[in-house]
């Protein structure tokens, strides 16, 4: 099989969006926006307890990297997902991570109360 080569710049920007969702506090935006629905900025400040102005960064953020869009009306902007593949990269991680916790638990000889793939499942929605 052959390697599958990308060049530095499509490194640099597959890099970019990797660093884009290494920030809590986008993760909770994006899981905030995960049902479909548009949200204004104040509906996300109420919702995530943060300030205008950190939502607001974190929001350009996302727009930028392509993952929100971003829609003007009246006074206020609405926000919504327009990539919706990102939810799947984060259930991926996810899995990643309940199965490494699993393993760890394992050695230690700790039992884990929830069946691997149902706990995994559990962990993905509430981080995606």
């Amino acid at each position: 099989m052959k390697p599958h080569f990308l060049s530095d710049e499509a490194l640099e920007m597959i890099a970019a969006r990797f660093r884009c969702l290494g920030e809590p506090m986008r993760l909770r935006i994006l899981r905030a926006l995960q049902s479909g629905e548009e949200k204004s900025v104040g509906q996300l400040v109420d919702e995530l307890g943060a300030t205008q102005a950190n939502i607001s960064k974190h929001l350009k953020v996302l727009v930028d990297a392509g993952i929100l869009a971003r829609r003007p009306q009246s006074t206020a902007v609405y926000y919504r997902i327009v990539a919706p593949e990102i939810y799947e990269l984060c259930r991926i991680v996810c899995d990643s991570m309940a199965e490494q916790i699993s393993t760890q638990a394992a050695r230690l000889g700790l039992r884990v109360s929830a069946p691997r793939r149902t706990r995994s499942r559990r962990v993905a929605r509430q981080l995606s």
